[in-house]
């Protein structure tokens, strides 16, 4: 370090005077670098300070623009992220949804199979004919009501749709109830069977569209997340810092980034 730099760390009153020399001396130096503000000393010292004011005017402009550009990008930061943090629940939600569709496709499938075999039975219980039963009304009216108990329960199991129930009742949509019970067990278990089929169908339908719906959510957190992370690096660097509302520290994404609001004043 020299004698000078010596000089002015120790006694500051020196550099104090030189300032003060210096701005005393500015308006000379420009009146004397004008030709024209030597014949009119007055007029190139107003130029100067419109000079001056309006060189702090833009700077302010520019400042404040800057701020408002660094206040946006906060925003957007801070919005592009809470829509991250909702889609990464929604995608929660859908796996859920996705996970219920599949135990569905299970039961339903065990349901048919199930139905299957019991229909299966059925059919080899009468390959070769049914029992001789008495041709008479009590004998039909046993049937019936063997019908609509077996046709309530298969409902009650949810193995049958409620209107069918209706139908066996009503004896309409191929519902014979003076069939033998053999019969009858066949035509309940073939209308289970087949109807459960159509269950699991849906089932199987359902649970794809679930899966679908739940990569769609997927790749949209994903996105969402990438577009924070490069908004919150955009934001992280700016060479201010702005804050949105309030004087404290705003804490950006998962608070790697702390941003501070920038001091008002010109210069």
């Amino acid at each position: 370090m020299n004698i000078l730099a010596e000089m002015l760390l120790a006694e500051p009153a020196p550099m104090a005077i030189w300032v003060a020399l210096m701005l005393l001396t500015l308006p000379a130096l420009v009146v004397l670098a004008n030709p024209d503000g030597v014949r009119h000393p007055r007029v190139a010292l107003l130029e100067a300070a419109t000079f001056v004011r309006r060189t702090r005017a833009r700077r302010a402009e520019r400042r404040a623009r800057e701020a408002a550009d660094a206040q946006a990008a906060v925003r957007y930061a801070l919005e592009v992220r809470v829509a991250a943090t909702q889609a990464a629940e929604a995608v929660d939600r859908w796996q859920a949804h996705w996970r219920a569709a599949a135990d569905r496709v299970d039961a339903t499938w065990a349901a048919f199979r199930e139905a299957d075999a019991r229909l299966a039975r059925a059919l080899t219980t009468t390959a070769f004919g049914t029992p001789w039963t008495p041709q008479d009304p009590a004998e039909y009216v046993s049937r019936e009501r063997f019908l609509h108990e077996r046709v309530r329960a298969a409902v009650s199991r949810e193995e049958l749709p409620p209107p069918v129930l209706a139908d066996a009742l009503a004896g309409r949509s191929g519902w014979d109830p003076r069939l033998h019970p053999a019969e009858q067990e066949i035509a309940i278990g073939r209308a289970c069977a087949e109807y459960l089929d159509r269950v699991h169908r849906v089932a199987v339908d359902a649970e794809r569209a679930a899966w679908h719906d739940t990569q769609l959510a997927r790749a949209g957190r994903d996105s969402l997340r990438r577009e924070a992370e490069l908004a919150e690096s955009h934001v992280a660097s700016w060479p201010i810092f702005i804050m949105a509302v309030g004087d404290s520290p705003l804490t950006v994404g998962n608070g790697a980034h702390r941003l501070f609001p920038i001091r008002s004043g010109n210069g």
